[in-house]
């Protein structure tokens, strides 16, 4: 089986590892990226030519231009859980099986909130780079976690690692889901509205959709306690910016942390990052060792069951993906 992988050479480092790439290779015969860009639409068809699987980076999209002009592909399996940018339709049109990888990434970025919470409390970032710059920062005073709330908007997989946390370091916690039922007896389940008007810390963790299209909007920022503090780890479409760059310049928030944004590849826009009351990382939530691993390994099992006759797991369109007959696979 010739699968073709679409990671840059840059991005196999950080985004599928050394171990995932010997245990891809040991299972197909592969066919490397190597011309430094992402690919997408029909230049990525015909890099992938005779390949019956792609094995596809977050930044090389799914168009409908590949699966249109990709005669022998078979599957397009994305190494990331965001399939948003995969036109499914049109790889059911065409009869090409797409799957997703499952979020191996939960532990790392709830950590990443937890020091960007104490980050934003304590103002380590700011007093560290005032050092840097040969400057002796001046003291000042720090908010304490524990004691102070923290509310979180959506309670999926992340949230459920992420509360935990907080009641460990003695803040209260409250979550709001209208999807989800929260069992933990510690953990309080609120309305929306209160959620924002109590939360010290808020971490915007809700699935980014049409309907949560600026969940976090004008309104929504003005019924946040002043002098609260702003989260975003999940999804940069879930903020309208211009509301929230309002709420920092008004001292409404004291503070915001993001590690995305409506930058390219979900980055933070940088204008916005560079803002004062702002610290920023670059998506790297996800970036550990263990957490890229988690899902590159997904990749390879699901190429290896496709080269065994078998239908891979996390399908999402198993129904229409009629080219898995050649390979003998018959959902």
């Amino acid at each position: 089986m010739l699968v073709y992988l679409t990671h840059t050479e840059d991005a196999l480092e950080n985004y599928y590892g050394p171990r995932a790439l010997a245990a891809l290779r040991a299972v197909a015969e592969l066919r490397l990226n190597e011309t430094g860009r992402h690919l997408a639409g029909r230049e990525l068809a015909e890099a992938a030519a005779g390949c019956q699987a792609i094995v596809s980076y977050r930044q090389s999209p799914g168009e409908a231009a590949t699966f249109e002009h990709a005669a022998d592909l078979v599957a397009f399996l994305r190494c990331a859980v965001d399939i948003r940018n995969v036109d499914v339709a049109a790889a059911s049109a065409a009869g090409v099986l797409v799957t997703r990888a499952t979020p191996g990434f939960v532990p790392s970025v709830a950590e990443l909130v937890l020091g960007q919470m104490v980050d934003l409390a304590r103002g380590i970032g700011a007093a560290a780079a005032s050092y840097h710059r040969g400057e002796v920062p001046a003291a000042r005073m720090g908010v304490q976690l524990s004691g102070s709330t923290l509310g979180i908007i959506g309670y999926g997989a992340i949230a459920r690692h992420l509360a935990p946390l907080g009641l460990a370091i003695g803040m209260r916690v409250l979550v709001t889901d209208p999807f989800a039922r929260v069992e933990d007896a510690g953990i309080e389940q609120v309305a929306l509205d209160r959620l924002l008007a109590e939360s010290d810390f808020l971490v915007c963790l809700a699935i980014a959709n049409e309907q949560t299209e600026n969940l976090m909007d004008a309104a929504a920022f003005s019924r946040m306690k002043r002098g609260a503090f702003f989260l975003n780890p999940s999804r940069g479409n879930l903020v309208d910016e211009t509301a929230l760059r309002g709420a920092l310049d008004g001292g409404h928030l004291a503070g915001c942390a993001m590690d995305v944004g409506r930058a390219p590849d979900q980055m933070p826009t940088p204008a916005l990052a560079a803002h004062p009351k702002v610290i920023a990382t670059p998506h790297v939530g996800g970036l550990t060792p263990a957490a890229i691993e988690h899902q590159a390994f997904d990749t390879v099992r699901q190429v290896a069951a496709l080269a065994e006759g078998r239908l891979p797991d996390h399908a999402v369109n198993a129904d229409k993906a009629h080219r898995l007959s050649r390979l003998g696979i018959h959902p």
